[in-house]
């Protein structure tokens, strides 16, 4: 569909659906994602840096996991659900264009459902993005607790190892980050993360390449029983969709969006691709939840792989944990919603409960598994494409659209009951 058809679409807006969106704002600014002033709003190359940043996140070390629990044959799955998550990017677009007051993921849900349907895509949003934020904590501590193997110590009666020293430590650094509240300064932030994924994939290959590993693993070519887990966690790579209507409404010619989607994807998935297929050659069927963990440790380009890891949660944590601190900020009353000291307390709390959450369930490889095939299915392909077959009538109407985005949603349902069930007793199993 073209950019002009979609402006058309724009001015053609019903009144009767102008009225449902703005019934329950009560004129109250959803801060989420609102529209910025003109000197906010950013052009397409920072745009393109925090889609890139949000898509090809800490999944990147992931991935070689992910490949070896499902053999090389689940790779063509990798590219499936990118196009899955690329398509679902495409009609949130549609669907944003269609009335020119959504400026939420929820509002999207509420054009289409209702009440019921904001309330169903806040819920899923807002734990997706939490849990990814808990996500990019556990895998700080686990790697630096690798890197500084530090004694356990007593602080107030309570034992402190190394994984939650450094888990509380790093949320203290990141704190500052999520007290930034303009998109075009996070797009700095967000180039340092683009930039360290570079770093990450080019060091790891120069570890295999030169400094003894090698790439002699043959792997299997299907493991069945893992397919679920490699599913799942190539679904947590694309969890991003959450974040899109923040990044749709701060550009400045929005009509470019679809092309900054197609920017990240290719970039993101070419990545994640790359890194998936070298550390599997690499470390074969004993890989970890995180390929850092496996590299050696004397090694100049490994520390700098780790490092470089280091930087990533700190650049992508802000990004993620944005919309939750403003609907937090949303709920409180109005003589309150513009209070700096107001905004940084509820930014802190947000961090604080995070790590609270780190430090109870340790576990990055199940984590984000679960996260993936319950989580990230539902609200980066599933709920998508429920919206804008409700939004456009399409489940009326029997054509190649219609059976494609029903094909996706059926697949989707079955990826994530299998993917949620498995991750779930993994964690339960973790904890006992």
């Amino acid at each position: 569909m073209s950019g002009k058809h979609h402006n058309n679409l724009t001015l053609k807006v019903p009144l009767l659906s102008k009225w449902k969106l703005g019934h329950f704002r009560d004129d109250e600014e959803k801060v989420i994602a609102s529209h910025p002033s003109n000197k906010n709003a950013i052009s397409f190359f920072r745009t393109c840096l925090n889609g890139v940043n949000a898509i090809s996140g800490v999944g990147i070390l992931s991935v070689p996991y992910a490949l070896a629990s499902g053999g090389w044959l689940s790779l063509a799955l990798l590219f499936c659900i990118a196009a899955a998550a690329f398509y679902s990017g495409i009609l949130m677009k549609r669907c944003m264009e269609k009335n020119s007051n959504i400026k939420t993921y929820p509002d999207i849900g509420e054009l289409a459902f209702g009440k019921i349907g904001r309330l169903i895509v806040s819920i899923s949003m807002y734990t997706e993005l939490y849990l990814v934020s808990i996500g990019f904590l556990i895998l700080e501590g686990d790697n630096l607790s690798n890197l500084f193997p530090i004694e356990e110590f007593q602080v107030f009666g309570l034992s402190i190892g190394a994984k939650k020293f450094f888990v509380i430590l790093v949320a203290v650094i990141i704190l500052p980050t999520i007290w930034l509240d303009n998109l075009s300064l996070l797009s700095y932030v967000s180039a340092s993360g683009v930039f360290a994924s570079g770093v990450i994939i080019l060091s790891i290959s120069w570890t295999a390449a030169f400094d003894g590993i090698g790439v002699h693993q043959k792997g299997d070519i299907v493991n069945w029983s893992g397919i679920p887990t490699a599913v799942s966690l190539y679904a947590f790579c694309y969890c991003a969709h959450p974040v899109f209507p923040t990044l749709y409404n701060s550009m400045r010619n929005k009509h470019q969006f679809s092309n900054v989607l197609i920017v990240c994807f290719i970039l993101s998935t070419a990545g994640y691709a790359s890194m998936a297929i070298i550390g599997y050659l690499m470390f074969g069927s004993k890989v970890d939840s995180q390929i850092t963990l496996n590299l050696p440790l004397n090694k100049i380009s490994s520390r700098i792989a780790i490092y470089t890891t280091l930087v990533n949660p700190i650049s992508k944590f802000a990004l993620m944990a944005t919309p939750i601190t403003n609907a937090l900020k949303d709920l409180l009353p109005r003589t309150y919603k513009n209070n700096r000291v107001t905004n940084m307390f509820v930014s802190t709390v947000l961090v604080i409960s995070t790590v609270i959450v780190a430090l109870a369930v340790p576990f990055f490889g199940s984590l984000m598994s679960l996260v993936g095939a319950f989580l990230s299915v539902t609200a980066s392909i599933l709920l998508p494409c429920l919206c804008y077959l409700k939004i456009f009538g399409s489940y009326s109407k029997f054509g190649f659209e219609t059976v494609t985005i029903v094909v996706i949603i059926l697949v989707a349902i079955a990826m994530g009951i299998s993917g949620t069930y498995i991750s779930f007793v993994e964690i339960v199993q973790n904890l006992q």
